[in-house]
């Protein structure tokens, strides 16, 4: 309850982490069948990277203005993820950054839904606000391990599921593990998508291994690696689960996450998928 993803918004790890959602958005809508989206841990829609939160840590400036002032062209696959975040501005700067909810939107035809749920009273008055009369978008006040009952399977019965938890709690990861479970006992043909922090690696392993042994099929794990990442003091990467990605997906994220690496000036680390579990 007391993260504020303002300080942080449009990072290193907030680039890959939607990149990777765009990425897969775009695949969803590739097919005519209407789909639906649930953000379990959504913040406020859409970040000030002028505001005090993001000018105190500057984060956003070795991260998403880092990306657009690159000389390096980004792979195709990139580009629809770049061309949400260049519309919510006017061409001048990077001043707006939208958050999952926002960049979520921004994918939905007509006829396809979001569903958001956030806990922070603060967060959840500003993300309607954000989303006020938009009828395809709900916005719920609650917990976002409760939302994954409350909401899954949708009616579309297709669709994806961002789990984006903050991380404060120590038993976060054993959380993340339960919640997956829940969800893809519910709704086991939906495209799942986890973020976490690379601090660690002895950590990532245990929660790789525990996903492994949940048995769910499907399950790759993507992540962009900056720093040397047995140094659990800091931020060293991000990563991501996948469970169910569409076709390609592994081969799209080999092209895009060492793009990405090389875009963001890293010297250290690199991107890499690996498939925690096949068929």
């Amino acid at each position: 309850m007391n993260y504020r993803h303002a300080f942080h918004a449009g990072n290193a790890a907030d680039v890959m982490k939607h990149a990777v959602l765009a990425l897969l958005l775009e695949r969803l809508r590739a097919k005519p069948a209407p789909f639906c989206v649930l953000d379990s841990h959504a913040g406020i829609g859409r970040y000030d990277l002028d505001g005090e939160e993001a000018r105190r840590t500057r984060e956003a400036d070795e991260g998403i203005r880092r990306l657009l002032a690159s000389p390096l062209p980004p792979p195709a696959e990139l580009e629809p993820y770049l061309d949400a975040v260049r519309a919510l501005n006017d061409g001048t700067g990077v001043r707006w950054y939208p958050g999952s909810p926002r960049l979520a939107r921004s994918f939905l035809r007509e006829g396809d839904r979001l569903i958001l749920a956030e806990l922070h009273p603060e967060d959840v008055a500003t993300l309607k606000a954000e989303f006020h009369s938009d009828r395809q978008v709900a916005v719920h006040h609650m917990d976002g391990w409760l939302a994954l009952k409350a909401h899954l399977p949708p009616k579309e019965k297709r669709g994806l599921v961002l789990i984006d938890p903050p991380f404060e709690a120590e038993d976060e990861i054993v959380r993340l593990v339960e919640g997956l479970k829940l969800a893809w006992r519910r709704w086991s043909t939906g495209v799942y998508a986890l973020w976490y922090p690379v601090k660690d690696r002895a950590a990532v392993w245990r929660l790789h291994q525990a996903l492994e042994d949940t048995g769910i099929p499907r399950v790759l794990a993507a992540e962009l690696i900056w720093g040397i990442d047995d140094r659990h003091d800091r931020l060293n990467g991000s990563g991501m689960i996948l469970v169910n990605p569409p076709w390609q997906t592994d081969a799209a994220l080999e092209r895009v996450l060492p793009a990405l690496h090389s875009a963001l000036g890293f010297r250290a680390g690199g991107g890499r998928t690996e498939w925690i579990r096949g068929e």
